[in-house]
């Protein structure tokens, strides 16, 4: 009876999923079948019109709207605001078609959670789906459909501004954070009124930009494309995303906005996606600045065919399709599957059922209690604990005399980072705030020492980041912000107090687009405040607020405590104070190789072997004067307790059979609290057709164990993930002896060797 239970139990799942996918399969005609009515009823110019987003909402937009020649815009806040604009579309129009509304929505709406390179330190998907539900919720309560969000740049070169949009270096973790991040904007069903549809970018290779520079040039050879730029984005199709923005940089010779290979051969054709292209803003016009195209018109011409679904800012598509297609250089089937594309999105964002928004969602749904909650939990996690030295954190409640001192100690704006959507600085919680909070009745002194130096080409005094004026708060019990920034001043702080907690870092302005960095020194005078500091002899505990790692290697020589917290969002200040005195322990990981010096750059845990390995000896690949060692590796990253790792276990993989392979160990927590270790596993080919990475990232998870216990840890991987491309761009999965880790990070780690066999 019991077998029969189980079978009949299996009868009835195997029915039900087959009802549902026939259920599913028939919505999906019955949606195709309204694309095609839609589109044989619409005029060439509202087709064209479909493929156009614009910026904003203007006289020129509403008399288009009323037309029916506008598929999106952006920038547009508020229901109120949205509502308007799509009941013109909605009421004017002769075919009612709704416009999709549009917004950069980078790591939270409302409620501001760690800049992306942040939360994706904390090795937690489900935490950061949590994350980007939120952002949904509050987006799409604010008119919103559509974020253009994740971005899933692998980026190995630190002097890129925009690496704080990404998850690092690795594309192993790229494509596990990007998939969470877009099941969590889409949710079960697109349609939600409390979904938005997600959109890829930038594709393609965008973190590969020669020098670190924004927008510049990419040269790099199929292989990389397909073994490190290419799989975040499968991963994050493979997850459900509904559309893709195609990048501003040209790759091997060939702009992104206009790459055949990568935006139909790839994209189209092997990975079969439906969903639209969008590019990114006015790159379409830009193909004219890439001199690939004599003039707009054909940088049109160029963008459609190549895949390039809808054009951003720029209006081209709107003013240059028509005639296109009437003189018969661009055929009517090209604009006809684009428009079917975006059309298609719009069905599944539910728009043509539910095109407006109820306005009184914002009133409740914006930083709600929950809202707020998840993102203190989500900036524990994201604050990576780089050095602790002598067990100096967590700090003592009982210490009385604690000296804050730094620019960012109660900096509002600078704990949001960069693209804040609809943040605001007034909600954020800054450090000063956070530990006053905890600690109501200690005497806290804050000094900022020095101002955020924002001098530069490209500063803009009316930017969020701005250095405000010196703070005036007051713990309960201790003294005002001193007025004068002065390092002086910050040294006579520092004397009277019991410990010293330094709070440096980068103006948020200093990162995203537009944001390369030639250096990564602390910008200013802040490391002659840093020196001055140490230089009391008081313990130190040094936090950076940066999107990027910075160059540390004095600090980490003669501060005790170092914690990298990113930019924590808006309640940066109370999860920095839950950390520093060990009301929250610091289980986040390094999601890149933290570099020495800038001159180490491109580093990266994956790098090839060489012909001669690194080497005492000088006729090895490294440097005269510096190590080829990060100051911190990939996956590094410390807590208040110690874990031990011992009894690797390996199961071979048969390619033949299971194709599995399965991988244990015993994980134990030997400190005296409880503690989450971020278990890591890393594979390595001997050899195959090319030559392989030292180390490949397969798996990881996130344990938490109080002391004394343990756990076994286990991993599987299927045996066709530790394939690579051969030279013929053939994906194949070498037999022969691999070596395997069960680790802490890139560099340790209990080793063993198994075979794959056919």
């Amino acid at each position: 009876m019991v077998r029969f239970h189980r079978i009949a139990g299996c009868t009835a799942l195997l029915l039900f999923s087959l009802s549902f996918a026939l259920g599913q399969e028939k919505s999906n005609e019955a949606v195709e079948r309204r694309i095609d009515a839609l589109i044989k009823q619409m005029t060439l110019e509202e087709k064209a019109g479909q493929l156009a987003q614009y910026d904003g909402l203007s006289p020129q937009t509403t008399e288009l709207l009323k037309k029916g020649e506008v598929g999106s815009l952006f920038n547009i806040l508020g229901a109120e605001n949205t509502n308007a604009a799509q009941k013109i579309a909605m009421e004017q129009s002769r075919l009612k078609i709704p416009v999709l509304f549009g917004f950069d929505v980078i790591h939270g709406y409302r409620t501001v959670f760690p800049v992306p390179i942040g939360s994706a330190s904390s090795f937690d998907p489900q935490l950061i789906e949590q994350s980007e539900r939120i952002a949904a919720k509050e987006a799409s309560a604010a008119g919103m459909k559509w974020v253009f969000a994740p971005m899933v740049d692998v980026a190995r070169d630190p002097r890129w501004g925009r690496m704080v949009e990404g998850a690092g270096e690795d594309p192993y973790l790229g494509g596990i954070v990007g998939a969470a991040r877009v099941r969590g904007f889409q949710g079960a069903n697109p349609a939600d009124p409390r979904s938005v549809l997600a959109c890829l970018k930038h594709y393609a290779a965008y973190g590969a930009v020669e020098g670190g520079r924004d927008y510049n040039t990419v040269d790099i050879s199929e292989q990389t494309l397909r073994e490190v730029y290419l799989p975040p984005f499968h991963s994050a199709i493979n997850a459900g995303a509904a559309t893709v923005m195609s990048a501003f940089q040209d790759l091997n010779g060939v702009p992104a906005s206009a790459n055949h290979h990568t935006l139909t051969d790839i994209l189209r054709g092997e990975w079969k996606f439906e969903g639209p292209v969008v590019s990114d803003y006015s790159s379409v016009n830009e193909l004219t600045v890439h001199a690939v195209a004599h003039n707009q018109e054909e940088a049109v011409q160029m963008a459609l065919t190549a895949g390039v679904d809808m054009d951003m800012a720029d209006g081209l598509y709107g003013k240059f399709v028509s005639d296109l297609v009437k003189s018969g250089k661009l055929p009517i089937s090209v604009v006809e599957e684009a428009v079917r594309r975006v059309l298609r999105a719009k069905f599944k964002a539910g728009l043509f059922d539910h095109p407006y928004t109820d306005p009184q969602r914002a009133q409740t749904e914006m930083l709600a209690p929950e809202n707020l909650a998840l993102a203190r939990r989500m900036a524990q996690e994201s604050i990576v604990l780089l050095k602790n030295e002598n067990g100096l954190l967590p700090l003592d409640k009982q210490t009385r005399n604690i000296a804050l001192i730094g620019p960012l100690v109660d900096d509002k704006a600078n704990q949001l980072g960069s693209w804040v959507a609809n943040g605001r600085a007034q909600d954020a919680v800054t450090p000063h705030e956070g530990i006053s909070s905890k600690l109501p009745n200690h005497n806290i002194m804050v000094s900022r020492g020095v101002d955020l130096d924002l001098r530069g080409p490209h500063y803009d005094s009316g930017a969020t980041g701005a250095a405000p004026a010196p703070s005036t708060a007051t713990g309960a019990a201790g003294e005002a912000a001193s007025g004068p920034n002065s390092i002086d001043d910050a040294v006579s702080t520092a004397k009277k107090a019991d410990v010293v907690i330094l709070f440096l870092g980068e103006a948020s302005i200093y990162t995203g687009e537009a944001s390369s960095r030639s250096t990564l020194d602390l910008p200013g005078d802040q490391q002659k405040l840093l020196e001055a500091v140490v230089g009391t002899g008081k313990p130190v505990v040094l936090v950076l607020e940066s999107g990027r790692p910075l160059n540390i290697q004095w600090a980490n020589d003669h501060v005790q405590a170092i914690l990298q917290a990113w930019y924590p969002g808006s309640q940066a200040g109370n999860a920095i104070a839950d950390l520093l005195f060990g009301d929250a322990a610091p289980s986040a990981r390094m999601p890149i190789s933290w570099p020495r010096t800038v001159g180490q750059i491109p580093l990266y845990y994956a790098h090839k072997n060489t012909g001669r390995p690194t080497s005492p000896d000088r006729w090895h690949t490294g440097y005269q004067f510096e190590s080829m060692e990060p100051l911190f590796p990939f996956g590094y990253g410390l807590t208040y307790t110690s874990f031990k790792y011992s009894n690797l276990q390996v199961e071979t993989p048969s390619i033949a059979s299971s194709g599995v392979l399965r991988v244990s160990a015993d994980i134990s927590n030997e400190g005296k609290r409880e503690g989450t270790e971020v278990v890591q596993l890393y594979v390595h080919d001997r050899v195959a057709p090319t030559s392989r990475p030292v180390r490949e990232l397969k798996g990881f998870t996130r344990v938490t164990l109080a002391p004394g216990d343990h756990k076994k840890v286990e991993f599987s991987v299927n045996a066709n993930d530790l394939g690579s491309y051969d030279p013929s761009m053939k994906w194949v999965v070498p037999q022969g002896t691999y070596d395997i880790w069960v680790a802490p990070n890139a560099i340790e780690g209990e080793k063993a060797e198994f075979q794959v066999t056919n």
